[in-house]
């Protein structure tokens, strides 16, 4: 998350302590977005998103390239009707990597068969599904973001500690014991995603070669 200035200063010893709080959990963010950027395949992790939509993130396999391990990133987004929703997978070394970070490419949408799209489209393509992705946003905004403290959140999938972050995107609440690390998150357009469960053992949701 991007470029929020700390407050130029803290009113009286009510802010004072809470500016304290945040500069000592300030020290937690660089090693929590280190966690959420590293993967494992099998990872999952099952969101709800305002208007009725319904995520999952998971990793679902892994390719050596050269000395570099990629890993599968599924997107699957469940919505009415099996028309309606679509499964995008992306090969990246990490979660929450720019869109020119990523390696390959296959899309499903509905009932429609599997594609993988041209090397030559993953640039734009992927910076596309970026910027339309809140989860990855947050993600990849984590280090810059102005910390608000540890609050503890009770969310479907359970209660959880989690560190409350914010910018001028949104905010969001991140825990290094969740794949992928978002527990909840707010943009600036009222949207809101909700973590619904999360586990192991995932595999990919497109069965057909594409």
């Amino acid at each position: 998350m991007s470029r929020v200035p700390r407050p130029a200063a803290c009113m009286a010893a009510l802010a004072l302590g809470a500016c304290a709080v945040g500069s000592l959990a300030g020290q937690d963010v660089p090693q929590l977005c280190k966690a959420i950027s590293k993967v494992t395949v099998g990872q999952w992790a099952s969101y709800t998103v305002s208007g009725g939509q319904a995520l999952r993130f998971a990793i679902v396999g892994s390719e050596q390239r050269g000395d570099t391990t990629l890993y599968w990133l599924e997107i699957n987004d469940s919505r009415a009707g099996p028309r309606d929703g679509g499964i995008l997978q992306v090969l990246v070394p990490g979660f929450g990597v720019e869109g020119v970070g990523v390696r390959g490419m296959v899309m499903k949408t509905g009932t429609q068969p599997a594609m993988r799209l041209p090397d030559q489209m993953l640039a734009l393509v992927g910076q596309q599904m970026v910027q339309n992705n809140p989860a990855l946003g947050i993600a990849r905004r984590c280090a810059s973001a102005q910390v608000v403290g540890w609050e503890k959140l009770t969310v479907p999938a359970g209660s959880l500690r989690a560190l409350h972050v914010k910018d001028t995107e949104g905010e969001a609440w991140l825990s290094g014991d969740v794949p992928f690390g978002i527990v909840k998150g707010h943009a600036k357009d009222g949207s809101e995603m909700v973590l619904t469960g999360r586990g192991v053992g995932a595999r990919s949701s497109i069965t057909e070669k594409p």
